[in-house]
């Protein structure tokens, strides 16, 4: 597992991490949507320290998450479902031709 030191900018800061070689853009992805989103909350809440600033961006990040893994699974309950009817309708064909 080859690591590869990198460089991404938050709120004009430098940050140094350590990550696979495989996962680099992804970090840098990642790294940008947060910077984008504590910026985005800094112009929101000026007045506001940096602090409370990220935990409010880590809240929204975090509701985010939360948001699309509720949809992921009720998709894949979904489509659970379709699979079951499905089986069972060639389970019926199966034994109608046998």
């Amino acid at each position: 597992m080859l690591m590869q030191s990198i460089k991404v900018m938050i709120l004009g800061k430098q940050i140094p991490l350590k990550v696979r070689e495989s996962e680099v853009e992804n970090t840098r992805r990642i790294a940008a949507y947060v910077d984008e989103k504590l910026r985005l909350f800094r112009s929101k809440h000026s007045s506001q320290p940096d602090s409370t600033i990220m935990l409010l961006a880590c809240l929204s990040i975090a509701e985010e998450l939360f948001e699309l893994r509720s949809e992921l699974n009720k998709t894949l309950d979904k489509e659970s479902i379709i699979l079951d009817e499905v089986n069972r309708e060639i389970s019926k064909l199966i034994k109608e031709i046998s």
